[in-house]
């Protein structure tokens, strides 16, 4: 049974004794209304509030949201109402329990598709107003499956089915890999009961092996890194969780020896530079498999993610990733968006929160949600071209190029350079006539590979857009403004 000193103790490192008091008090009026409430399993409702609290506090979010997070399902089900929480808390935590309650009315899967997609849309469009808003719904619906073996069969598919499309997908565009690891593993469990279990036994049947041939490198490079005089803040070993294990068993036919980062290890140092220096290292100790260096710090990945990662070959011949990172990117790493204002909460009040100039959040790293707010706007009520971009554009896995200046802009796998050009500037995708990639001339329904750059030769004098870019572009603001286009010239 969860109690309140879980979630402060939980939210401690982030909070104040004053901060303490708030999230108490939002307890003590959560614990009132859901008085006599029972959840299926029998257990008191209270206990959802508090594991939907006790999330938020483990990513490391603030009082405000987590107090929000205690009272996020009393406006729905008790008769305390939104102006009650306004008078008791202010205008900025029931705003943020208003719009979780807006939220949670929004049944995402209808009797229709036309239903299903437009109860999507509505979600996004909560996401680009406040994202604490979509946190709370994230941290509710881990909650939720981690109780989900008290729902009848149907109930759990339907859930868990929605859990690995939509929530576990926003979890990873946010960079929250701590909510996106759990969800995908806790859906896969009840979608794929026998995969799962298979799995499941491949791994444990691995375990012991594998924790001392980590414990032995752990050991020899604290050594090498210490001697060397690298300040070593933490060395874990870290193994693939069940759902991606799995993904990556079905591409490689099932063979767990094709899986080089089964098991890693990462190592937590001070500085940027302490990072490259612990690259160096580890490779004289150990010889690296070339084409399996990959650094995300000088090139982060689209959510914001930052590490360095080699692949070793260890003792016994054994493949092993190694992760090399600052303890603010593994913070980052493990709660997204989270890590950036941890603080900032605390210290005022959150208005306009994804747009204020002075945030800590990096305006870079939520830019696809700014994109999205835009794309929104252009596609009117097109539904299903929504979606069907929404997979593509913002969840499917993301390649980056560079302009000729050394600008990166980041992409779909299999984007175009029509796509890359209307990333740039509309205007660009609008006058593009040729493309080059690397300095070689390509054609412009050529798929753009990672870390290419992308050069656009435009027109000066006319507008290109062309009915045929319809058939190869992949993004969806590519395809909207070449539709704009072509409906202005009557050509469609």
């Amino acid at each position: 049974m969860l109690t309140i000193e879980d979630v402060i103790k939980g939210a401690k490192l982030n909070i104040g004794v004053h901060r303490e008091a708030l999230i108490r008090s939002a307890y003590e009026m959560a614990l009132s209304a859901h008085a006599g409430q029972k959840r299926k399993s029998g257990e008191d409702y209270i206990q959802h509030s508090l594991g939907t609290a006790l999330n938020l506090a483990k990513i490391g979010l603030g009082s405000k949201t987590i107090s929000a997070g205690l009272l996020h399902d009393v406006p729905e089900d008790t008769e305390v109402t939104v102006q009650d929480i306004e008078k008791k808390f202010g205008s900025e935590i029931a705003n943020i329990v208003e719009g979780v309650t807006k939220l949670g009315k929004i049944k995402l899967r209808g009797t229709k598709e036309e239903l299903y997609l437009e109860n999507l849309r509505k979600m996004f469009l909560a996401m680009a107003q406040d994202i604490r808003v979509v946190l709370i719904k994230l941290a509710d619906r881990l909650h939720n499956m981690e109780t989900l073996e008290n729902l009848e069969p149907e109930k759990q598919e339907r859930i868990a089915r929605e859990t690995l499309d939509i929530f576990a997908p926003i979890a990873n565009r946010l960079g929250i890999g701590e909510f996106k690891n759990k969800l995908e593993n806790l859906a896969f469990k009840y979608l794929e009961k026998e995969n799962y279990e298979y799995v499941l036994k491949l791994s444990q049947e691995q375990h012991e092996q594998r924790k001392k041939h980590l414990a032995v490198v752990s050991r020899e490079l604290q050594k090498e890194l210490t001697k060397e005089g690298i300040e070593v803040i933490s060395i874990t070993g870290r193994t693939k969780h069940l759902y991606r294990l799995f993904q990556k068993l079905k591409k490689h036919d099932m063979n767990f020896d094709k899986i080089y980062d089964l098991a890693g290890i990462r190592i937590i140092v001070p500085e940027i530079v302490n990072c490259y220096e612990t690259l160096g290292i580890v490779h004289r100790k150990y010889r690296p498999m070339i084409g399996r260096i990959k650094d995300y710090i000088s090139l982060p990945k689209p959510n914001g993610y930052q590490s360095i990662h080699t692949t070793i070959f260890g003792p016994e011949g054994r493949f092993l990733e190694i992760q090399i990172r600052t303890k603010k990117m593994d913070d980052e790493a493990e709660y997204g968006i989270a890590a950036h204002w941890i603080y900032s909460e605390e210290k005022k009040g959150i208005k306009d929160f994804l747009f204020r100039k002075k945030d800590k959040v990096p305006e870079k790293e939520l830019l696809w949600i700014k994109q999205l707010r835009e794309w929104q706007k252009e596609l009117g009520k097109d539904n299903k071209e929504f979606v069907e971009g929404l997979k593509i554009d913002f969840f499917k896995n993301h390649i980056f190029a560079f302009t000729p200046l050394g600008d990166v802009i980041d992409l779909p796998e299999e984007a175009t350079p029509i796509d890359f050009a209307y990333r740039v500037h509309s205007e660009i995708g609008d006058r593009a006539m040729s493309a080059k990639a690397n300095g070689k001339m390509v054609s412009l329904d050529y798929k753009i590979n990672n870390g290419e750059v992308i050069e656009i030769i435009t027109s000066r004098d006319y507008k290109n857009p062309s009915r045929d870019w319809l058939r190869f572009v992949k993004t969806s603001a590519a395809k909207s403004r070449i539709k704009k286009f072509m409906k202005k010239k009557g050509m469609i």
